[in-house]
């Protein structure tokens, strides 16, 4: 099930640890710690393991870090590495002493603490890798390759390597969503599932960043949060819902940033788009998570309820995310909205140009949903192909400039 990441992963880390530290971050249970397994046998180092999880071993780290590395030496793998962030100055000073590639490898969530400590003391020494739930294209087995584009030549190869999923089955993929134990079913029941996945964060990650979180109020957030993904942030509704304050809010919000559950969409604007919002929108990366927080009961009535549209949204978004995210590169997304409520769901940046798409619920698009990709005519960068993402059977055009994008061949 890990065989597509594993490809991939082991591709940015070999380039990655031209580096003499690689730092994995990602939210809990996506496999982690198992991807650095599997590339430490891979490896063929004879590469020590010490988790930050045991208590004793954690002590040690952090109060008396010389000693720690005194016992465990490079090459060597710390998992969790967020709870010692005091390791940090040792590892800088065994770094500029040995001047090795690849003398250590972390994981650990994406905290504010331990990035700090990270970019003042590693900077110029660690890659960065960030390691999201599953992909459909993992999960499914379809080859792993290059980001998504809008390019005719790309979209045509993955169509014949690809079965196009319908309406039903792409609402199972997002009913479920990318957690590794629901997709192996080792973990058989998703309420349990992320019950407990919540009930992990907000022990061991949530409290640490904020000690005054009140368990039920904080879901009453996260579940007004879920049922707002795809849309603009809306703190004052969001705080009403959980019986806080909008300060609270946006701090909440910025922890499960951080944590790598959330991301937020900044809208696209230039000097010349002067009528352009202001206000980024909210996107979770695991749309199981958002189909649990919302208390949609089956992939059926996911598909038909009111949140269907929002759901895709997210779905879409985040996968084309993953997709730049699993080769180590840096996706530069976008949407548009004016002041006259007109959008573009995403705009993709690349090569100088601008890639405007739209995100519908419909195997037929018509062609007006194109006529909104005018609104960025007037950026200094040139307009590249349009598409609509859709749930199209296949590959088509309404013309030379704009595509039909089945969701499949993100």
């Amino acid at each position: 099930m890990y065989f597509l990441k594993m490809i991939s992963c082991k591709s940015q880390s070999q380039q990655a640890c031209k580096n003499p530290v690689l730092l994995l971050t990602g939210p809990r249970q996506v496999g982690k710690t198992t991807m650095m397994e599997h590339l430490t046998e891979v490896e063929g180092k004879r590469r020590r393991k010490v988790s930050l999880d045991d208590l004793t071993v954690r002590e040690l780290a952090k109060t008396a870090p010389k000693m720690f590395f005194q016992l465990y030496q490079p090459p060597l793998m710390i998992d969790e590495v967020q709870y010692a962030p005091e390791l940090f100055p040792y590892i800088k000073i065994m770094v500029d002493e040995r001047h090795q590639p690849g003398d250590f490898w972390l994981t650990g969530s994406q905290l504010f603490k331990m990035m700090e400590g990270v970019q003042e003391l590693l900077a110029g020494r660690v890659a960065l890798l960030h390691l999201p739930p599953l992909s459909q294209s993992e999960i499914v087995g379809w080859p792993a390759e290059e980001p998504f584009r809008l390019e005719l030549s790309l979209l045509t190869r993955r169509q014949k390597e690809r079965k196009i999923l319908n309406t039903p089955e792409i609402f199972r993929h997002i009913y479920r969503g990318g957690m590794p134990a629901l997709v192996t079913r080792t973990c058989k029941g998703a309420a349990i599932f992320y019950s407990s996945y919540i009930d992990t964060y907000m022990e061991r990650d949530v409290r640490r960043l904020s000690n005054d979180i009140d368990s039920l109020k904080f879901l009453r957030f996260l579940r007004s949060a879920a049922a707002r993904t795809s849309q603009q942030i809306n703190y004052k509704g969001i705080a009403d819902d959980a019986e806080i304050d909008q300060t609270t809010a946006k701090n909440w919000l910025h922890v499960l940033e951080a944590l790598g559950i959330l991301f937020l969409l900044e809208p696209y604007s230039n000097h010349v788009l002067k009528r352009t919002v202001s206000t980024p929108k909210l996107y979770f990366y695991d749309s199981g998570l958002v189909c649990y927080l919302t208390r949609w009961s089956s992939p059926e009535t996911a598909m038909e309820g009111a949140m269907s549209g929002a759901l895709l949204e997210n779905y879409a978004v985040a996968e084309i995310i993953k997709t730049y995210q699993n080769v180590g590169q840096e996706p530069f997304l976008y949407y548009y909205r004016d002041k006259d409520a007109r959008e573009i769901d995403l705009i993709l940046e690349r090569d100088g140009k601008l890639f405007p798409i739209e995100i519908k619920k419909m195997a037929s698009p018509p062609r007006k949903l194109t006529k909104v990709f005018d609104l960025i005519d007037k950026s200094p960068l040139n307009r590249g192909t349009g598409a609509v993402l859709c749930m199209a059977d296949q590959l088509g055009a309404f013309d030379q400039d704009n595509l039909i994008v089945p969701v499949s061949l993100i």
